[in-house]
């Protein structure tokens, strides 16, 4: 596999997991714009282990998985009273507060960054994004996914039909943190660098954009999703500096004429009337 190649599906594979970190909290009907900062707890946190303790990537990457998610869960329940646009303003200055603190501590490097000696390779990065992928079909046969389709739906419906509408909301939340806590912790010991300047806003914007673009209402949104925003710019690179625009272009169109995504459970619908029967 040729460098370019192995560097585009790289950022594939981390753009899908941004895209299920996101999709986590849509699926209940919040919009998370603090996934960078989750991230961001990931990465420090998994590089502070293993460059100063001398743990073992697998065990610092699931460990600072479970730091981001217990800070989402902490921060979640106070967050998650506010709702729509008020929600999302909140979460997007949560995010801006943690990149805030890891750019001014020291003991991870501060503003010039934070060397990372561990490396985790692209085969690794690929079974890490393959895992999340397989992790979300999953929980899309459970019971808790019909929880997030309920509170999303008419919360308080759900309410009255006894799901915990606050609880199943925290969950998503904080599952969606975890979720970025586990990528950006393989984020910081694939490229071996960390800077909190890598963690702003607009990589907290981009997963959104690919879960809007690839559709909320069935899992394999997100991954769609990524797939497209990852390789459409590169099968316009032919056209140099006009890619961008035509990228732009399709996407204003494209949401324009089909506002609730790609992958819509009308389309399995369709694909599924058009099985050919058997007959015995």
């Amino acid at each position: 596999m040729s460098g370019y190649l192995t560097g585009v599906l790289v950022t594939l594979s981390f753009n899908i997991i941004a895209a299920y970190a996101v999709y986590l909290p849509i699926a209940a009907g919040q919009l998370n714009l603090g996934i960078a900062g989750f991230m961001a707890i990931g990465a420090y946190a998994a590089a502070f282990l293993t460059n100063e303790m001398s743990w073992p990537i697998w065990a610092a990457v699931l460990v600072s998985a479970g730091l981001a998610g217990s800070v989402g869960l902490m921060i979640g329940l106070p967050v998650l009273r506010t709702h729509g646009i008020y929600l999302a303003m909140a979460t997007f200055a949560l995010g801006q507060v943690i990149s805030a603190v890891f750019l001014n501590l020291e003991v991870v490097g501060g503003a010039a960054g934070y060397p990372v000696a561990a490396y985790a390779p692209p085969n690794i990065v690929f079974a890490a994004a393959a895992g999340v992928v397989g992790f979300m079909l999953l929980l899309s046969t459970t019971r808790f996914a019909l929880y997030l389709t309920a509170v999303k739906s008419d919360p308080t419906v759900a309410d009255l039909l006894g799901v915990s509408v606050r609880g199943i909301q925290a969950a998503a939340f904080t599952l969606g943190a975890m979720v970025a806590g586990f990528g950006g912790a393989l984020y910081a010991h694939h490229y071996s660098f960390i800077e909190a300047q890598h963690f702003n806003v607009m990589l907290s914007v981009f997963p959104v954009l690919y879960v809007l673009f690839g559709g909320t209402q069935t899992v394999l949104g997100p991954l769609v999703g990524a797939l497209f925003f990852t390789l459409a710019p590169e099968w316009l690179r032919a056209s140099a500096e006009w890619r961008y625009a035509l990228f732009a272009l399709f996407i204003i169109l494209f949401m324009a004429a089909r506002p609730q995504g790609l992958v819509t459970m009308s389309l399995f619908r369709l694909f599924g009337r058009r099985k050919p029967q058997v007959t015995t």
